[in-house]
């Protein structure tokens, strides 16, 4: 038999906007940033945590393996296990399943499961052809041969490659995610002035979110003292004009996607922590919600925005659960698009039947209960934390609101999507 698991609290930082150059906190700094409070309100010590899981994508070299690294500046002791997971933009979501699947197959009683992300530190690589002149510089005997290939240097060598633009690109589909955002643009006609207009909702509401306190952030203080308590990715200032002027980022000139209706490119962190039904009796916890399933989904990398599609109703059929069943949904804004063209695959009769093998559409999300208080448009998408993210601010926003159903599900670079069931408890 399965046993019952709690998401019993929860923190992360502000996501604080890249510009340019390496922002104040590495990952691991984030995650020590959020993790520290959290841990210091619990009930329970160290030693009752079984284990920790942190999802990172863009791991830098001082910090390898920085769930381990974490773990020891947050004080848990030298002998806690500690481990990171990697799915791109699920990679924070992931965390929490895997501590949910330790949790219910009772292996574990309390679990701290995160995700966190610096992009703004994504390292700048070295061009193929210049590595090979460097390995070939180094390997050189003599004066003569390293003065030879000395004469070979071209001035591009000293140009670097931005690591996340690559990273951004998918190997197989030669596409980079804008790109999988306007072919579904296309597919589904999700047009300009419907994205712009998304967008400038998602600002909206994260500042009305802001304004009355209902965000889980603790603050970061970076080694100069400076606080950083306010998600700053928020163009409380914007309107639709503004963002009707920007000129598309990928397809020009009649492309769907610009900088004004995509997630920003953000640092952050978010932790979650998991415990079983003997551990909230046991330390006296409160529950924010139950964890009832979750699902992972692939489908062709160039439609990647779709998983949260795939993922969400093949969760939700397996549970006999139909769509207006569901109080609120977290869909990751990648870009507004892509958002809008999942709400649109799922009233597709032709995509439900032949990728999702339903008789009939799934159903309609009444826009009033998806993405309630914004989301990666406005405040940002540090890819390895965004999932652990939407799930943690479902279960706020449930507990508010007082709803009992929730879905956060996101859409994966590469093909995938990830989707998790929450229950108030």
């Amino acid at each position: 038999m399965t046993r019952p698991v709690y998401i019993v609290d929860g923190a992360r930082t502000p996501f604080l906007k890249a510009r340019g150059r390496p922002g104040p906190f590495t990952p691991v700094d984030l995650a020590v940033q959020a993790g520290r409070p959290l841990l210091v309100r619990q009930p329970f010590g160290p030693d009752a945590i079984d284990l920790v899981i942190l999802g990172c994508v863009n791991v830098i070299a001082d910090e390898m393996n920085p769930a381990r690294v974490a773990a020891l500046r947050l004080g848990l002791g030298a002998d806690q296990v500690a481990f990171t997971v990697q799915i791109n933009c699920g990679s924070g979501m992931q965390s929490i399943d895997t501590g949910f699947r330790y949790i219910e197959a009772g292996q574990c009683d309390v679990v701290l499961a995160g995700g966190t992300e610096a992009l703004s530190h994504t390292p700048l690589v070295l061009r193929q052809a210049a590595v090979e002149w460097y390995s070939d510089m180094a390997q050189a005997a003599g004066l003569a041969e390293r003065a030879r290939h000395l004469a070979r240097i071209r001035a591009d060598f000293l140009k670097p490659v931005i690591g996340l633009e690559r990273g951004l690109t998918d190997p197989i589909s030669g596409l980079n995610m804008g790109q999988t955002a306007e072919l579904l643009a296309y597919r589904f006609g999700i047009s300009r002035a419907a994205a712009d207009a998304y967008a400038l909702e998602s600002h909206r509401r994260l500042e009305r979110a802001q304004d009355e306190g209902w965000l889980e952030i603790e603050p970061a203080i970076d080694l100069e003292g400076t606080v950083y308590s306010r998600d700053d990715g928020l163009r409380s200032d914007s309107d639709i004009e503004t963002l009707a002027s920007l000129s598309p980022a990928f397809e020009q000139p009649y492309g769907k996607v610009t900088p004004g209706n995509a997630s920003q490119i953000t640092d952050g962190a978010s932790w979650v922590v998991l415990a079983s039904e003997k551990a909230v009796g046991a330390h006296g916890l409160t529950p924010m919600a139950r964890i009832i399933d979750s699902e992972w989904s692939a489908l062709a990398p160039e439609y990647m925005g779709l998983g949260p599609v795939v993922s969400a109703t093949r969760m939700l059929r397996r549970l006999d659960i139909a769509c207006n069943d569901v109080d609120l949904w977290e869909i990751n804004e990648a870009f507004a698009a892509q958002v809008l063209a999942c709400l649109a695959a799922w009233q597709d009769e032709e995509f439900c039947r032949d990728v999702l093998d339903l008789d009939g559409t799934f159903g309609s999300i009444d826009r009033n209960r998806l993405n309630v208080d914004g989301g990666a448009i406005a405040l940002g998408h540090p890819v390895g934390t965004s999932g652990n993210r939407i799930a943690l601010h479902l279960a706020n926003a449930m507990q508010r609101l007082g709803h009992r159903r929730g879905v956060a599900t996101e859409c994966i670079g590469g093909g995938q999507g990830g989707a998790m069931l929450l229950e108030a408890t």
